[in-house]
């Protein structure tokens, strides 16, 4: 079995060391084994539920929904009526995501094609993130 330190386990995973601290410090994480000295070392499994959780909130699920999926998960007498009702309202989020997703995409390609010069076509999505970024700002 490979073992990983913290900073292979980050560039392996895409996810910086501080925060594979602070998911172990919210039970999200445990690392497999530690070295003599003391220092973390991590498994595949490991590298395999932090890409899992890099993924999860990229997408939008919060810490508690992406704890909840993995506690449920790894509970070896979890209730799999229970794992597939979770799953399902993920993939039902997944879904709204994507479609909304889809929408800007086509939203933007519209914008490239029809963008000549001053031209300034009517886009309602992107009327709406400039005025989200002026709030912001």
């Amino acid at each position: 079995m490979s073992l990983f330190n913290i900073g292979q386990a980050a560039k392996a995973s895409g996810i910086s060391a501080k925060m594979i601290r602070h998911y172990e410090s919210v039970g999200l994480l445990a690392a497999t084994s530690r070295t003599f000295s003391g220092y973390r070392q991590y498994s595949e499994k490991d590298i395999h539920t932090l890409s899992f959780i890099r993924h999860s909130r990229d997408l939008g699920f919060s810490i508690k929904q992406i704890e909840k999926l993995l506690s449920m998960w790894q509970d070896p007498h979890r209730p799999s009526s229970k794992v597939k009702e979770l799953a399902s309202a993920h993939v039902e989020a997944l879904n709204q995501k994507i479609q909304s997703l889809m929408l800007i995409k086509s939203e933007l390609q519209r914008l490239v094609h029809c963008c000549h010069g001053d031209d300034r076509p009517e886009c309602p999505i992107l009327d709406q993130l400039a005025l989200n970024q002026e709030s912001h700002v």
